[in-house]
């Protein structure tokens, strides 16, 4: 299946839906990067959700997500724009952690709970806009 992005406005643009497939350029990442079970389920759903974010840019803004937490993944970087391009890696790619208690990928234990969630928008103009926020969960979903 291909991957694509689908944007859906309602109610004179106030109300906004995203949806994405991005099977494939995760798969891309993944062989690029020679990333382990647990890197590339960190690095995908960071990939993803860059993806979602930049869909709400527009023209030639792009932006930058980065993720570093105090677990052995030790920190994600994406770059995205509102064309549905996107290119990010993982500083540990070869992790492979044990499944959580839940049966699942542990992202959490491979981001950390402790560390910085940053977003620095590029608009362009002088100086580009950054926010962050501790994280708290480790689980980039």
């Amino acid at each position: 299946m291909k991957d694509y992005l689908v944007k859906a406005l309602a109610h004179d643009g106030f109300v906004r839906a995203y949806a994405v497939q991005a099977t494939n350029t995760v798969a891309e990442a993944q062989r690029r990067h020679d990333t382990w079970h647990t890197s590339s389920a960190a690095l995908g759903r960071t990939l993803v959700g860059s993806l979602l974010l930049g869909a709400t840019l527009k023209g030639e803004d792009k932006l930058t997500v980065r993720i570093q937490g105090d677990g052995p993944a030790t920190g994600i970087v994406v770059d995205a724009n509102g064309k549905g391009d996107v290119k990010g890696y993982i500083k540990n790619p070869h992790l492979s952690l044990p499944l959580n208690s839940e049966g699942k990928i542990d992202v959490r234990g491979a981001v950390g709970t402790q560390g910085m969630f940053t977003v620095t928008k590029d608009l362009g103009l002088k100086e580009p806009f950054s926010g962050q926020t501790p994280i708290v969960s480790g689980r980039n979903r």
